[in-house]
C-alpha cells in the first residue's frame, strides 16, 4: 500500500509552489517524519516531510512549478510495491543480446501505449511552447523520466513519461501547444525490442551496413522544416532544400531558417569577420552565465511592476539633519546596550517617528480594497531586508506601542530569521506602513516601489556631511535625503508633505519622540 504526499496548504494567498530541492533520492528509505523535499514559495521557503516510513518514490522533479494539493511523491510499503520497478529494466538488459526471451516479452509489454498531454500549469495559462526534446523519437524512457521541456510565459517545466516503454513523438520542438494536446505516446517497452537489437547487431558486425541505415534515418526528415521554420522560410522566399537542418535527424529548425539569408551577406562578409575578430582575441575570455529566477525573484518582479502599472505613485523628497540623533547615539549607545542587550541604531529612531506621524495623518498608513478605504488604529511596520534569495519585508508588530529597545529587539530578530531564510508568511504579511533603507549600500537618491496593498514606503539614503544654512550661518552637517513614495488614489499631496515633515521634525529634535509632541 502507498500514500502519496501531496503540497500541503502554506498560506491563504499562496496557489502553487516550487520544488526546490529533494532531501532524498528516488527509492530511499525514509522514516516517518524525516524531510524528503524542500519546497519553496513566493514568500517563504519549507520542509516537506514523510508521513509514514518506507520506500519513497519521486514523482516532480527539481523545479516544478506544483499546485496546492500536487502529489510531489508516494511512500511505499516495502517488497510489494518495488518490485514491479525492479522487473522494468530486465527486457532492456535482455534486449542487448540475441535472444528469443525479448521477442517473447514483447507482446505482454505492448498491450498497451500512454498518450502524454500538456498539463495543466496555471489558471491563466492556455498555451505552452515545446521548446526541446530532451529524449528522442524511439528512445526507450522510464517512467517518471523526463522527456521533454515545455515554456510558458511564466515558467520552464519538465514533461514526464508516465510510463516505462518507447517514445513515438508527435509534436515538433517550437510547436505551440494549447494545454490538454498530445505531445507524444510511450507504447510498451517491448514493442521497439526486436527493431533496437537488430540495429545494435548490424552496427556492430557489419559497420557499411550500420552506417547505411544511420544515414537513410537522416534523410528521412532532412529537409523538412518545423512549423515555425517553414513559416520564416517562405516569408524569405528560401527553398527548404537549399538549407541544412541542424535538428533531429537533420530536420530544419527555427534558428535554421532565421540563418538562411547569410548567403546573401556572403560578399561583404570578410571585411567584418576581420574587423571582429580582433577585438575577440584581445577581450580575453567572454562567458555568459544562465540560471532561473527563483520564485520569489518571479514573485517580486511581478509585484513591481503590478505596483506601477496599478496605482498612481508618487514621490516627495525632504531632508533630515541627523546629527541631534547622532550625538544622542555617542552619548548614550554603551549605556543603552548595556541595559538592553542590543545596539542603538537609526531605524528604531525611523521607525518611532513614523508611527507617530502617522497618528497625525492616518491616510497615509490606509489601503484601498475595492471601493473602500480601510484605516487601522495601529502601525504594523514593514522593515525591508536584503536576503540571500532575495528582498523580503518583515513585519514589527504594534510598532507604536514599542520603545526603541523593544524595536531594535525586533529588528535584529526579524533580520536574523530573513539571512536564515526562516522567515514564516505569517512574518511577512499584514504590514500597513514599509521603511527601507537603502543608505546602507551607498544609495543618496531614490524613489522607493510602493509595498501593496500599503500606500506609502519611506526610503531613508546615506549620510552625508554637506554645508547648510542655519540661522544664517553655513555650517557642515550630517545630511539624510527622505523620500516618501505614496499612492495618488488616497494620498493627497497636502498629506503626503505633511506626514514628511512631521518625520523630519520629530528626527531632528528626538525629545519629542519620548515626549509625544
Amino acid at each position: 500500500m502507498s500514500l502519496a504526499i501531496k503540497v500541503p496548504t502554506v498560506g491563504e494567498s499562496i496557489t502553487e509552489v516550487t520544488l526546490s530541492s529533494w532531501k532524498k533520492k528516488d527509492g530511499d528509505h525514509v522514516e516517518m517524519d524525516e524531510v524528503i523535499a524542500e519546497l519553496e514559495s513566493d514568500k517563504a521557503t519549507f520542509e516537506l516531510t514523510a508521513e509514514k516510513a518506507g520506500t519513497l518514490k519521486i514523482v516532480a522533479n527539481e523545479g516544478d512549478v506544483l499546485p496546492i494539493g500536487a502529489v510531489v511523491a508516494n511512500i511505499e510499503d516495502g517488497g510489494a510495491e518495488v518490485a514491479a520497478p525492479a522487473a522494468q529494466p530486465q527486457p532492456e538488459v535482455v534486449a542487448n543480446a540475441p535472444a528469443p526471451a525479448p521477442v517473447a516479452a514483447a507482446p505482454a509489454a505492448a498491450s498497451a501505449s500512454v498518450e502524454i498531454k500538456v498539463p495543466p500549469v496555471g489558471e491563466s495559462i492556455t498555451e505552452v511552447t515545446l521548446s526541446r526534446w530532451i529524449k528522442k523519437d524511439g528512445d526507450a524512457v522510464a517512467m517518471d523520466e523526463a522527456i521533454a521541456e515545455l515554456e510558458s510565459d511564466k515558467a520552464t517545466f519538465e514533461l514526464t513519461a508516465e510510463k516505462a516503454g518507447t517514445l513515438k513523438t508527435i509534436a515538433k520542438e517550437g510547436d505551440v501547444l494549447a494545454i490538454g494536446t498530445v505531445v507524444c505516446i510511450i507504447e510498451g517497452a517491448g514493442a521497439s525490442q526486436p527493431t533496437v537489437t537488430p540495429a545494435v547487431v548490424s552496427a556492430t558486425d557489419e559497420s557499411p551496413r550500420g552506417g547505411a541505415a544511420a544515414e537513410s534515418a537522416k534523410t528521412y526528415a532532412s529537409g523538412t522544416p518545423s512549423p515555425a521554420a517553414a513559416k520564416i522560410l517562405a516569408e524569405k522566399g528560401v527553398d527548404p532544400k537549399s538549407v541544412s537542418g541542424s535538428g533531429v535527424d537533420g530536420r530544419i529548425t527555427k534558428g535554421d531558417a532565421l540563418g538562411a539569408q547569410a548567403p546573401a551577406a556572403k560578399p561583404a562578409a570578410p571585411a567584418p569577420a576581420a574587423q571582429t575578430a580582433a577585438p575577440v582575441v584581445a577581450s580575453g575570455a567572454r562567458d555568459e552565465k544562465r540560471e532561473k529566477m527563483t520564485s520569489l525573484r518571479k514573485t517580486v518582479a511581478k509585484r513591481l511592476v503590478s505596483v506601477k502599472n496599478e496605482t498612481a505613485m508618487l514621490t516627495t523628497f525632504n531632508e533630515v539633519d541627523m546629527q541631534p540623533i547622532m550625538e544622542l547615539r555617542g552619548k548614550y549607545k554603551d549605556k543603552f546596550k548595556e541595559k538592553h542587550g542590543v545596539g542603538l541604531g537609526f531605524m528604531s529612531f525611523f521607525t518611532k517617528a513614523v508611527t507617530e506621524a502617522l497618528k497625525d495623518w492616518p491616510a497615509v498608513g490606509a489601503r484601498i480594497e475595492g471601493e473602500e478605504i480601510v484605516y487601522s488604529n495601529f502601525a504594523d511596520i514593514s522593515i525591508a531586508v536584503s536576503a540571500p534569495k532575495g528582498l523580503v519585508v518583515p513585519v514589527i508588530r504594534n510598532a507604536d506601542s514599542m520603545s526603541l529597545a523593544e524595536i531594535e529587539k525586533a529588528i535584529v530578530v526579524l533580520a536574523g530569521k530573513a539571512r536564515e531564510n526562516k522567515l514564516t508568511i505569517p512574518e511577512m504579511t499584514g504590514g500597513t506602513f514599509t521603511i527601507t533603507n537603502g543608505g546602507v549600500f551607498g544609495s543618496m537618491l531614490s524613489t522607493p516601489i510602493i509595498n501593496a496593498p500599503q500606500s506609502a514606503i519611506l526610503g531613508m539614503h546615506n549620510i552625508i556631511e554637506r554645508p547648510v544654512a542655519v540661522n544664517g550661518q553655513v555650517v557642515i552637517r550630517p545630511m539624510m535625503y527622505l523620500a516618501l513614495s505614496y499612492d495618488h488614489r488616497i494620498i493627497d499631496g497636502r498629506e503626503s508633505v505633511s506626514f514628511l515633515v512631521r518625520v523630519k521634525q520629530l528626527l531632528e529634535d528626538p525629545a519629542r519622540l519620548l515626549l509625544g509632541v
